[in-house]
Parts: structure tokens; C-alpha cells; sequence
């Protein structure tokens, strides 16, 4: 049967899904390129702005969970239309921020609640539930990459606003591209009306929620796959976090840092659609490790280099390629080791480790700089760990594929 007939019923929620996570995820990867101009503008450091990210990174990381669980309660439409309503709170309290606490509150707790209640974890969760197993990774991987265009979108628009007019009309612009996401998230919330297949032989969909994290952090699959992920959030928020400010360090022009997250932006649409469709063949979890060995090589060859506007554009294009890939491939993963009903709260939990990743790459990323003046130990150390990181997660899913929980039924 063609995608596009196995599709038609659930249409309306995959395209209100795929807007809500690529303004999402557009405009969080995008707030890099106003660190030089705020900064400046209010008085505070680089890491000042850095620890407002990673405040962000760990609100979300540690309220993604409590964001899955609370869908099981209250309905994904609910908790995915607050988490809007926040983003669009954050950001005006960037726009008037004046110091520190502004930035701390708007851009770093409001939007990391918010990224919890409308970004991958949730996203993918919706998704998965809308289709059957049989083109869930494929689907996961579409809805990945639309998900991926909306850097494509806002950084070009929050730049060229920020040249003309200043930092806080570009983020002025970036408040009305996020007051779209309360109609996405409406239109998503249809989900809530599709019932739940009845649970399989292999899923946990009958366990309490305390079950279901102890079967979880029971699975080896599961804990490898779990700590590997603090590689991708290091490493994709360091780069999202402080490649503008480095370009502007090595004196390129301050577009290309907005045409490079632009280009990232494209090419995560090809690689998400591709891991999707990949992992709907092969291992998941093999193909996450691939992911991070190939992008520590691509930081590595980067950050050698002095770089020129060639060179940051095609390193844009690998990393995008590289990027959100891993959405399709942890969502698919978790959804066959423990079902759907709990797969938001789950993969929740190894998103905890993802952000405190994250935490890492945006923070450690501006004291190294602030201490160093340079960000040449940040990317080594990144290279380092994701090399580690990839071949673990590697040769652990070829000697130990994963493998379903054993069930204690609630």
C-alpha cells in the first residue's frame, strides 16, 4: 500500500506535529546568533548567556520525563499547547530583558520547560502513535525532517532582523514565529482521540510508571544507548551555542553563521529522512553510534582548519546531514524495546542524559573560552568524547542487539 494512502487518516496530526517541532527546534537553535549583540547590549558575559542555555538544556532534559508522564494523564493536546504558550513567554522576556535574571528566566527555564512539552521527545511519541509499525521509523524520520526546516527559516529572519534593527526585533521576530505553534500543537492534540493498539507480548504498556522506569533502566540496550546520548546533546548544543561566536572570533561575516544553521537546517531534513528510513532496515542502535563517530571526525576536520566561508557552509551541510537523524533512530528504538503508551516519559529518561550533555557543550563550552580565550580545548574534548562514546554504542549493539524487557504487569 503506498505511504501516502497509510497516511491519509492521521495527515492533519503529523503535519500539526511537524510544525510545532520545527518552530521548536528553529528557533532554540537559532538563539546563538543574538549572544554577541545581547551581550553586549546588557552587560553580561559570554558565559553569563551560556548559563541561561544550559539552564535551559537541564529544564528540559530533567522536565522531559514528567512532561511524558503527564500525557498519559492529561492528553498530549494540553500539556504540547502550555509548552507554546511558554516558549512565546520566554521569549518576550528576552526581548525586554535588561540583565542577567531576564535571560536566565525567559531564555533559559520558560523555554526549556517549554522545549519539553514541544519538541522530539513528544513530537515522536505523537507520531509513532499515529501510524502503524510497519512505516513507524520511515514516518518518524519524515516527521524528523520537517521538523528540521525551521532553522532554515529563523535564522535567516532573526539575523537579518538583528542587522537591520537591532537584537531585540529579531527576537521580536522570533515571538511571532512561535505564536504559530499554538494552533500546530491544537492540531496535533487530535492524537489524543486515537485509541492505543492493545499492548504486545513485549510491551510494558500495562505497567505502572515506576514499572516502566525500573524495566527501562533494567535494559542494557536501553543504558548504553542512554549514555551515548550525552555525546549528541554536548556536541549539537556546543555548535549551536558558540559556532556564531567563533565565526565572529576568526572575523567572517555574521551572516554565515546565520547561513551555516541555515544550512544545517536543510541537510537535517535529507539526514532524518534517510536514518528513518535506515533504521526501518537496520539497527537503530548501531546507526546512532555511526552518527556520533562521523561527527566527531567532522568537528575534528573543522576545527583543524582555519575556517573560510566554504568550508563552515560544508561543514554545516555534514553536521545537518548528521543532526537530528538520531530522533527517528531513538524514538523507534525506545517504541520497540517498551511500547507506546509510556515511550514519551521513556524516552524522556534518556533525554536527561542528553541534556546534561547539553549542559556541558553550551556552559563548559563559554568557561573554557572566558579561561582560555580560545575554544580550541572545548572541541577537542567533544571530539574525544563523541569518538568514545560512538564505538561503544557501536560495539555494543552488534554483540548485544537489543532486546525486550521482561515483563511484571501492574
Amino acid at each position: 500500500m503506498p505511504l501516502l494512502q497509510v497516511l491519509r487518516p492521521t495527515l492533519p496530526i503529523l503535519i500539526g506535529t511537524s510544525l510545532m517541532l520545527t518552530l521548536s527546534m528553529g528557533l532554540r537553535q537559532s538563539l546563538g546568533i543574538f549572544m554577541q549583540p545581547l551581550t553586549h547590549d546588557i552587560g553580561i558575559s559570554v558565559s553569563d548567556f551560556t548559563l541561561a542555555i544550559a539552564v535551559q538544556n537541564l529544564a528540559w532534559g530533567f522536565l522531559q520525563p514528567l512532561a511524558g508522564a503527564l500525557t498519559v494523564r492529561f492528553g498530549f493536546r494540553s500539556i504540547m499547547v502550555t509548552g507554546a504558550a511558554a516558549y512565546i513567554a520566554g521569549l518576550v522576556l528576552m526581548a525586554t530583558a535588561h540583565g542577567l535574571v531576564s535571560v536566565m528566566i525567559g531564555g533559559g527555564l520558560l523555554i526549556g520547560i517549554s522545549l519539553a512539552c514541544t519538541a522530539a521527545a513528544i513530537a515522536m511519541s505523537v507520531a509513532a502513535r499515529a501510524v502503524p509499525a510497519t512505516v513507524r521509523s520511515t514516518v518518524l524520520g519524515l516527521v524528523s525532517g520537517a521538523g528540521s526546516l525551521g532553522a532554515l527559516l529563523s535564522a535567516p529572519v532573526g539575523q537579518i532582523l538583528s542587522a537591520d534593527y537591532g537584537w531585540r526585533v529579531g527576537l521580536a521576530g522570533f515571538v511571532v514565529l512561535a505564536i504559530a505553534m499554538i494552533p500546530a500543537a491544537w492540531l496535533a492534540g487530535r492524537i489524543d482521540a486515537i485509541p492505543l493498539p492493545k499492548p504486545s507480548g513485549d510491551d510494558i504498556g500495562d505497567n505502572s510508571a515506576g514499572a516502566a522506569v525500573r524495566l527501562a533502566f533494567g535494559n542494557a540496550s536501553f543504558v548504553v544507548m542512554t549514555c551515548a546520548y550525552f555525546v549528541c546533546g554536548m556536541q549539537l548544543v556546543f555548535l549551536t551555542t558558540h559556532l556564531p561566536s567563533y565565526l565572529a572570533i576568526c572575523g567572517m561575516d555574521p551572516m554565515l553563521s546565520a547561513q551555516t544553521l541555515g544550512m544545517i537546517g536543510g541537510f537535517n531534513v535529507l539526514g532524518s529522512i534517510f536514518f528513518g528510513w535506515a533504521g526501518q532496515r537496520w539497527s537503530k542502535l548501531a546507526l546512532l553510534g555511526g552518527i556520533y563517530i562521523l561527527r566527531s571526525l567532522a568537528l575534528a576536520w573543522y576545527f583543524t582548519l582555519p575556517p573560510t566561508p566554504a568550508s563552515t557552509l560544508l561543514f554545516g551541510a555534514i553536521m545537518g546531514f548528521l543532526w537530528m537523524g538520531v530522533g527517528p533512530l531513538v524514538a523507534g528504538a525506545v517504541a520497540e524495546m517498551f511500547g507506546l503508551k509510556w515511550q514519551a516519559m521513556i524516552q524522556g529518561l534518556a533525554f536527561m542524559s542528553h541534556q546534561l550533555g547539553s549542559f556541558l557543550g553550551a556552559f563548559g563550552g563559554g568557561l573554557l573560552y572566558d579561561s582560555l580565550g580560545s575554544y580550541t580545548m572545548a572541541w577537542r574534548i567533544g571530539v574525544a568524547l563523541g569518538l568514545a562514546g560512538g564505538i561503544i554504542q557501536v560495539a555494543f549493539a552488534l554483540i548485544r542487539p537489543a532486546a525486550p524487557p521482561m515483563l511484571k504487569t501492574a
